[in-house]
């Protein structure tokens, strides 16, 4: 089955991004239907995160992530085998120079990347203008895994690391002038984690980015992946380097870090990764929502 969805993506990733755009949208409304116990990850997020939304707007709410979700696995395509020309155009970048400037002056970055379903293409993009050091987890599909890694790696010279690696490499990769891509607001369970509300849930979300912060002494720069309306295509968008960052209060800097994210999605709300599950883990007393 693995192999049959990559041939796929290979051949669809030829066709232009007006035709792709609806066959993407068609294979997420599929999903929506057959996708069953990912439908209700997402549909308890949303609820959960959307509680003045009436019923029939949270459906529609993940019906519409649904299609998009679809429309971002079948573009992948174009980021394992596209030409840099064409993920040039397709995926643009914003505000660029601000990371370059920084480099430029020898300062660390830390990229602030939240899950948005735009980050593998539009960060392919960024990966013609910039040499990252990444994280990331790997799949349980080896095949799968073998091509997120090829498409992440395959535009620059970027490093991609195993999450067992330890923050030294990462540190001393970023004073070696490449950007840590970071992505810290998933589940990853009660270790070396606090509990930070997050659209007023409480939310289990790791203290990395003010402790890496400060340990590197690095300048965080948040980056909004974005997929545009109809064949517009993506687009990486950094914003101001934030000041006074890390402070003093962990807990403080972690609250800050999901209260931007948290405004980020409000204006694209069906672009955020809402099959996560983001509330897994739940303070002590409290029960699964699940």
């Amino acid at each position: 089955m693995t192999r049959l969805f990559v041939g796929a993506l290979w051949l669809l990733h030829w066709l232009p991004l007006r035709l792709l755009v609806p066959i993407g949208h068609g294979f997420g409304s599929l999903l929506y239907l057959l996708a069953k116990r990912r439908r209700h990850i997402a549909s308890v997020n949303i609820g959960l995160c959307f509680p003045e939304l009436s019923e029939g707007d949270r459906r529609a709410l993940c019906r519409e992530h649904f299609r998009l979700l679809g429309r971002s696995l079948l573009e992948r395509g174009i980021q394992w085998w596209g030409v840099p020309e064409r993920v040039a155009r397709i995926a643009q970048v914003e505000g660029i120079e601000r990371v370059k400037a920084l480099l430029d002056n020898q300062e660390n970055v830390i990229l602030l990347v939240p899950h948005f379903l735009g980050m593998d293409l539009a960060g392919a993009g960024v990966g013609l203008h910039l040499d990252t050091v990444i994280m990331y987890a790997k799949q349980k599909d080896a095949l799968i895994d073998r091509y997120l890694r090829h498409g992440r790696s395959r535009f620059g010279n970027q490093v991609l690391l195993s999450r067992h690696d330890s923050l030294r490499r990462v540190i001393k990769e970023m004073r070696g002038g490449r950007p840590f891509y970071y992505l810290p607001d998933m589940d990853f369970g009660p270790r070396e984690s606090i509990f930070v509300p997050f659209f007023g849930v409480q939310a289990a979300t790791i203290e990395g980015l003010p402790r890496l912060a400060k340990m590197a002494r690095a300048r965080v720069v948040p980056v909004v992946m974005e997929m545009l309306p109809g064949s517009a295509g993506y687009v990486a968008r950094f914003g101001e380097p934030w000041g006074d960052y890390p402070g003093e209060d962990a807990r403080a800097d972690v609250l800050r870090m999901n209260e931007w994210i948290e405004a980020e999605v409000r204006k694209r709300p069906a672009q955020y990764y809402w099959v996560h599950r983001r509330f897994k883990t739940r303070p002590p007393g409290e029960p699964g929502v699940y």
